[in-house]
């Protein structure tokens, strides 16, 4: 079985059904519908050359007229992703069990998984552009419709800034494919094109800013705190373990071979950009009482650092950066997850309401400290290895970068054990003497997520060596 289309179609399929069901069941019928789609991603991680090149390729004529075909296929930098996005969709389903949730609600998050995928998957540029356009406008009306607070104003600003970057790109776009002698939106057309040195300058702006919001990297950051934090606890799970991958990828997948020029005269202001995000936001982060918008700011955080490995041109960045997309949807699930069981069951988020919920909720705090030190990337957690080779690509690229990109660690120590004491640890408060231990559905979540962290801290080699003929591939173009 190699047909790639099955992955998006499936969940298309699961949309429509969803969209019909008003009852309660709609959650159970969606999480099967989902592990249906985990299932079928199985045979492509099990026959997939880590050697080759884009592989299980399909490739039709969709557009006539304007040679616009639908191209899809993998390589070792998009079948992680892939892998993350059917892995943890099922996950963010069962942590909304206890939610009054309908299957308009699912609906909306099989769309989006199919508008993801075909991000991940599409070597056509208007391919690529519809499944950004598609994963954005789900996201949008499940944080505006089952948000909370200020939801309407703040879900306007993201989409308002998501859909400014997007037409940046689609400029970028439309010009490459004006450029091409065959005029098609192939990738391969675009990476073999001549560009002059001015044209891939503006290019790079075009392509930059609008994966640069979608990450974000600093400055571009500002619609991101408040939209995680008055978005639904699923919301926030899919923008913050998901979707900002998009803009990672897109860099990694059109802006760097498209525009190496570009990235040769700009590269650095972005890694200095991403650096400045690092600090500033764990920074920001130390300071939160409201820990939903604290782990917001470390997600920050953590993307610079991500993102900074894709600047250094180097293989252990690129790397690092690929494994840690993966790695970083898993903890930060996690994160949200505990903090949002906690907030179900005391009514708050303020740090200084909680505390000693580890004497009433001894398995909880267990799966948290776990959760915590994936988060930290200490040895033998899933996060370690690729901060290990983020930070060593970082270094390669200039010493100082590394020093200052090396702050993530100790800052990300500090606000994480602030984090895990503040509610864990100490006594217990007029919000957490009832404190419920976790069971059920949730004791299932937190322990699926926990044995990721710790199996692939201590077995990181499969992911690594999944990604690694690509990676080299990609950095090849960095000399052209």
């Amino acid at each position: 079985m190699d047909n790639l289309f099955l992955l998006i179609l499936l969940p298309l399929i699961s949309a429509l059904i969803l969209t019909f069901l008003k009852t309660n069941a709609a959650k159970s019928i969606a999480l099967i519908l989902s592990l249906l789609s985990l299932a079928l991603t199985i045979p492509f991680l099990c026959t997939f050359d880590a050697n080759g090149g884009m592989q299980f390729e399909q490739n039709w004529l969709w557009i006539s007229s304007l040679h616009i075909h639908f191209h899809i296929g993998v390589d070792g930098i998009s079948l992680p992703l892939i892998l993350l996005t059917n892995g943890l969709m099922p996950l963010i389903i069962a942590t909304t069990f206890k939610k009054d949730y309908k299957g308009n609600f699912y609906a909306l998050m099989a769309f989006m998984q199919a508008g993801l995928l075909l991000v991940f998957m599409a070597l056509d540029a208007f391919t690529f552009y519809v499944g950004w356009e598609i994963a954005l406008i789900p996201i949008y009306f499940i944080c505006a419709l089952w948000g909370e607070g200020d939801r309407i104003r703040v879900n306007l600003k993201f989409f308002i800034y998501t859909f400014l970057g997007s037409l940046l790109m689609l400029i970028g776009i439309l010009y490459l494919y004006q450029q091409v002698p065959n005029r098609d939106f192939e990738w391969t057309s675009f990476i073999a094109l001549d560009l002059g040195e001015n044209t891939q300058r503006w290019l790079f702006w075009a392509f930059f800013v609008a994966f640069a919001i979608k990450i974000p990297i600093f400055p571009f950051h500002t619609w991101q705190p408040n939209t995680y934090t008055n978005a639904p606890a699923a919301g926030t799970m899919l923008l913050a373990g998901i979707m900002l991958k998009m803009g990672v990828y897109g860099l990694m997948r059109w802006l760097l071979p498209i525009a190496p020029a570009g990235v040769a005269l700009y590269g650095h202001f972005a890694m200095i950009l991403c650096i400045i995000g690092i600090v500033y936001a764990s920074i920001i982060a130390i300071k939160q009482d409201d820990v939903k918008r604290l782990i917001a700011y470390s997600s920050i955080a953590h993307v610079g650092l991500i993102s900074a490995g894709v600047f250094t041109w180097n293989t252990n960045g690129l790397s690092g950066a690929t494994i840690q997309m993966l790695n970083h949807g898993i903890s930060v699930i996690g994160l949200f997850y505990v903090l949002d069981i906690i907030q179900q069951r005391t009514q708050t988020r303020s740090l200084t309401e909680l505390g000693g919920i580890a004497s009433k909720a001894p398995r909880l705090a267990i799966f948290f400290m776990i959760i915590c030190m994936g988060a930290v990337g200490l040895p033998l957690t899933n996060g370690f290895i690729g901060e290990f080779l983020l930070l060593k690509g970082v270094f390669q690229y200039g010493f100082w970068f590394a020093v200052f990109a090396g702050l993530t660690l100790i800052l990300g120590a500090v606000y994480i054990l602030r984090l895990y004491q503040g509610t864990m640890l100490g006594e217990t408060t007029e919000r957490t003497i009832q404190f419920e231990d976790v069971k059920g559905t949730e004791l299932i979540v937190l322990t699926v997520v926990s044995v990721l962290i710790l199996y692939i801290g201590i077995f990181p080699n499969f992911l690594l060596n999944l990604s690694a003929g690509s990676v080299e591939v990609l950095s090849t173009f960095l000399g052209r």
